[in-house]
């Protein structure tokens, strides 16, 4: 029996630019794994529970992180259900009036959220 984790082979991919001088240079895409992903996904939850606020645009890209990882067979059903979770969470935050509330009002959510992907990262 194999004890090393099998690394998954599914790919997100995220642009990577800078900027020299007002104009963008050097654009690529970094390819970014499961547990990169869930490292990212961790990332930004801890920002909008520790800074108490976010962008739409953090909301979209929890999104689509989230759906990364939804169809990745590899991902523990236990893991999926926290997913809808944080997805339901990013897409009424995305189209709220007011992000900041709806963020102060999930304080306790995040903090388990990240809590929870600690365990299973």
């Amino acid at each position: 029996m194999n004890k090393h984790k099998k690394e998954s082979t599914t790919y997100w991919w995220i642009p990577f630019c800078f900027k020299i001088r007002d104009s963008w240079k050097g654009c690529m895409k970094m390819p970014l794994n499961q547990q990169n992903q869930m490292n990212l996904l961790k990332d930004i939850l801890n920002n909008h529970q520790t800074d108490c606020c976010g962008s739409v645009s953090e909301c979209e890209q929890l999104e689509r992180l989230v759906k990364s990882l939804m169809i990745n067979s590899e991902v523990d059903h236990n893991v999926k259900n926290l997913l809808q979770e944080i997805y339901d969470y990013s897409q009424t935050g995305a189209q709220t009036g007011n992000l900041d509330d709806h963020i102060m009002s999930n304080q306790q959510k995040l903090s388990e959220w990240v809590s929870d992907i600690d365990q299973y990262s």
